[in-house]
């Protein structure tokens, strides 16, 4: 097992870092923070970079890259936020599983247009009633002609309301049928007649937004479809693996962004004539810091060397996925702990880290889901329906 980069792997760290580096700096994250506004601007760098051709065969325009590269880019990305990196990641997934699951058509239309920037994309799966369990949507598909009608509401919909968005929508079009075998999946422009974007005031993550939807008999042409019309859950399921470990090397980006910062701050802060960071207890609590980090990213490594292998590691992205969110929550707690009232006061960049840290034991899969997942690779017969 070699987690040693390429010479292009490195060089694709050191372009994404220099233009983070150049870009995102501290006053600009801050105002996107404050201004809940989408990162546009960071947006086009990206793709002016080609990060999102990166994953997709050259006869779309793209590299041919791996799931190594993806993690690459995310570690790198999210060392400035998560957030910024959650923004490319809705695009990047959700075209992977259009690749995997879509028509000739549809492909040859909408990933040259993805990788141009010239569209974005974004997924919509969860409603009031219906988070981890699936199986609980009630938003419907009908037939109208040769078009679909779409009714319902969807919720915590990330980045639905960028510029430029088509929505990648699950509903279901057999009600009497199970979620495997009754979901389906539309792509939805964000501008559609009858679909109404709300903005949710959520904690963390305000720059790329989570928004609630309300579909109003919004109209969605048949060649909309993705995946065949029931086969919704094929088209999540393709891409769950890759989407997974890349968000897992997302979470390491922050951590050694907090890492960093805390130890920093205790090496520089003085009390009663000597660092903080002297002090037993803080050098423990930053010892600890530093050893959450390397086991999490030693375990995201090995699932993404498993992954781009050709092996089905879903346990061991299940394994790093549930480890590290939950350590990046704690280093975000401790790292707060350190800074004391200045990780608490909003002209500092620590209170981000802990509000964006704090939706990751959540989202992508919340952390009983992994240990539901982990439990099943087991051997263990978990009800999860």
């Amino acid at each position: 097992m070699d987690f040693s980069f390429t010479e292009e792997q490195r060089m694709l760290r050191d372009g994404v870092t220099r233009v983070m580096n150049e870009l995102a700096t501290p006053e600009y994250i801050r105002e996107c923070d404050r201004e809940q506004r989408f990162p546009e601007e960071l947006y086009k760098a990206w793709v002016d970079l080609g990060l999102l051709r990166l994953p997709f065969p050259e006869e779309y325009g793209g590299m041919g890259g791996n799931v190594i590269d993806l993690a690459v880019m995310a570690e790198a990305i999210s060392y400035k936020s998560f957030d910024f990196f959650t923004a490319l990641g809705a695009s990047l997934f959700c075209g992977l599983n259009l690749l995997a699951k879509g028509t000739t058509e549809q492909k040859a239309q909408l990933l040259p247009k993805l990788l141009a920037g010239e569209v974005k994309f974004s997924v919509s799966i969860s409603e009031p009633e219906a988070g981890s369990d699936v199986g609980a949507m009630r938003s419907t598909a009908v037939r109208d002609g040769t078009d679909w009608l779409i009714n319902g509401q969807k919720l915590w919909a990330t980045s639905a309301g960028a510029p430029d968005n088509i929505i990648h929508m699950y509903v279901k079009t057999d009600p009497k049928a199970h979620y495997r075998k009754g979901m389906s999946l539309f792509l939805v422009d964000n501008r559609s007649e009858g679909l109404e974007l709300r903005k949710l005031d959520m904690l963390g993550r305000r720059c790329t937004g989570t928004y609630e939807i309300h579909c109003n008999d919004v109209r969605v042409a048949a060649d909309r479809l993705v995946g065949g019309e029931n086969n919704g859950w094929q088209v999540v399921m393709a891409g769950l693996q890759v989407e997974r470990v890349t968000v897992t090397a997302g979470y390491i980006g922050g951590m050694q962004a907090i890492l960093d910062d805390a130890l920093q701050y205790a090496k520089d802060r003085k009390q009663f004539g000597r660092p903080i960071g002297t002090n037993q207890a803080i050098a423990h609590m930053l010892a600890d810091m530093q050893a959450d980090l390397e086991v999490s990213r030693t375990m995201m490594w090995r699932a993404a060397w498993t992954l781009a292998s050709g092996a089905d590691a879903l346990k061991e992205i299940s394994i790093a996925k549930l480890f590290a969110s939950e350590a990046y929550v704690r280093m975000a707690n401790n790292a707060m702990q350190i800074l004391g009232a200045y990780g608490y006061c909003m002209e500092f960049d620590m209170q981000r880290h802990f509000r964006d840290a704090r939706s990751v034991t959540i989202g992508a899969g919340t952390s009983q889901m992994q240990r539901n997942l982990i439990a099943a690779r087991m051997g263990l017969k978990v009800d999860n329906n």
